[in-house]
This record gives C-alpha cells, structure tokens and sequence, in this order.
C-alpha cells in the first residue's frame, strides 16, 4: 500500500506545503484514491505517477476551504482529459452542495457522471475494488470524519507440502489454485482452491484523520490499525495560547493517543504554517521533539510529494525520491 502526500499545510499554502491532500493506491492496483483537495491539489498531482484517468473515488473529511476548494478544478481538469468513468466524491452533504453550485455558476459540464455520497456516523462502503471504508466522527467546527481503509484482498500462499502429498505436481495449476481458482486433475479429480490456501495474514488497516480536537474518538478503530495520519497544527504550547477554538489537536496530544493505542506507525501532517525548517521562530523540530516525547513507535512528519510504503508487515517506510 502507497501514501504520497499532496499537501500537509493547515489554513494556507506556504513555500513549501500545499493544504491538505492525501493519495492512497493499493499495491499493483490501477486505481488510486484521493482523500481531500485543497486548492492546488491538481498542480501536486502533475509532479507524482497519478492521473485523474486512475482516479476512483474522492474522500473530503470535511467541508472547510483549504480541504475541499481544489475540487472543482480537478473534476474539470479530468473532463478536459477525456474521462468517462464514473467517479465518487464522498464527504459531508455540504460538500455536494458546494459543488453543485459551482458547476452550475460556473456552467462546468463534465463527461463522466459524479456520485455523491453522503458521510454520517458508522457511514461503510465496500464496493470499491480496493478498500472497505469505514468513516468516524470526529470533533472540529464542522463536521469532520476520518475514513479508515481496509484492504480487501490478502494474498495467500500454497500449502506445497499437502499439494505434494495429494499428488498434484508443480506447474500452472498451483498458479491456478494460488488465484482461487478449482484445478480439474488428469485423473477427474477436482482440487479445490480453498483446500490448498494456508491462511492469510491480517489486513491492513491505514486511518487517515481530518480536523480534530480529541483523537481518543479514534479509539475503536486505532486498536488494530498499523497506520494513524492525523493532524498536529499546534505545539501544546501554542495550541494554550490559542486556545479551544480552531478545535485542533497537538503533536504532543495525537502522540501521546497513537502511543496508548498500540498505533506502531504515525504520521503527523496539517501543521501550522508558523512552523519552518529553519528560522528563529517556532520551527518542525519543535513539532517531532514534542511528539517524540509522548510516542516510542515509528513517528514521521509528513512533507508534501513524500511517499510512504506500508509493507506486509505492518511497517510504514519514506521511500526515496521517485
């Protein structure tokens, strides 16, 4: 499984981070997934291996602007490049609404059709070839959900030893058998698939958190998931300072839950853009001490275009520039 952030800013784009947008591919799929689209998403798109052709099914976690306002230029971007298949926008109803009313002010006539579906507490959808999607309420100004994407399909391995031992020799048929498919033998028998699958490992499960003020409502779904992507806006000392309102989390606060969950793999992502690489003000080095000190497992900070792969066994890696 492939994440490549797009953008990992909060409110406004700096020099180096565009606002929020997220792209998840299952190994070997021809699909790929989008999970916001902050204004400029199309332009992050253009210097990564997606297309919006590939593009399966869009994901707004919420309806704020710096989430969801790259929207309506990249479903136009895709029709002005022949697109015709279908294509999901789930979110928040608002997010329809927004973008039916662009298309109609904007008089925007698309070639392929838009389906809208509607995100509300314990919302599931598993009809799409790669994931199932699970979408929790979480706490923010408006409303805000993470989705949590299941993998669906778990290769399995041959059971050689019973293979051999029931006669059946190497060759295609246990490529036949490996895909799931019955194997009819010289001797009439009938080798069925499922006879000779071992059992297969866990799915994987990656959490991606929009806006936030209390992750402990990512409880649940956190217990058996190897990847958490939420937000750290603030550090504890500059989210004091604010105060409640924004109704964003800090590093130290996403941390320390990932820790008490067992997450073994958290990615941080949404910062302020006070926070520099360098510079005599707040900086991400204050931001990765912070959350260091609350979080002993695999901690990133994400920057925009990094890819990560999350392996088969649970580990997440930065893979290296493309």
């Amino acid at each position: 499984m492939e994440l490549q952030f797009l953008g990992t800013s909060s409110g406004t784009p700096s020099r180096a981070r565009n606002v929020s947008g997220l792209a998840l591919r299952a190994t070997g799929s021809k699909h790929w997934y989008l999970i916001d689209c902050g204004e400029g998403t199309q332009h992050r798109i253009l210097r990564t291996h997606y297309s919006p052709i590939g593009l399966r099914a869009i994901f707004i976690t919420h309806i704020h602007g710096d989430h969801c306002y790259g929207l309506p230029g990249l479903l136009a971007s895709a029709g002005l490049l022949n697109r015709t298949e279908p294509l999901l926008i789930a979110g928040p109803p608002a997010v329809e609404r927004f973008v039916r009313g662009v298309m109609e002010s904007t008089e925007l006539r698309l070639p392929y059709s838009l389906e809208f579906a509607a995100i509300e507490p314990g919302w599931t959808i598993g009809t799409l070839p790669d994931f199932r999607v699970e979408a929790t309420e979480l706490s923010h100004r408006v409303p805000s959900f993470a989705f949590t994407f299941v993998e669906k399909a778990v290769e399995r391995r041959l059971d050689t030893a019973k293979l051999e031992r029931d006669g059946i020799v190497s060759g295609p048929g246990w490529g036949q058998l490996q895909r799931g498919e019955d194997l009819d033998l010289p001797d009439c028998r009938v080798a069925r698939s499922a006879d000779y699958l071992l059992p297969g490992r866990r799915q994987r499960k990656i959490i991606v958190a929009g806006d936030n003020d209390t992750p402990d409502l990512l409880s649940a779904q956190a217990q058996d998931a190897q990847v958490l992507v939420h937000e750290a806006t603030y550090t504890e000392a500059v989210l004091q300072k604010v105060g409640p309102g924004p109704q964003h989390s800090s590093a130290r606060a996403t941390a320390a839950f990932a820790q008490d969950a067992g997450v073994p793999n958290l990615v941080l992502t949404h910062f302020s853009p006070r926070y520099q690489q360098v510079g005599n003000g707040p900086s991400m080095a204050d931001v990765e001490a912070e959350a260091r000190l609350a979080y002993e497992g695999n901690l990133f900070l994400a920057s925009d275009l990094q890819r990560y792969a999350l392996d088969r066994h649970g580990r997440l890696d930065l893979l290296p520039d493309a």
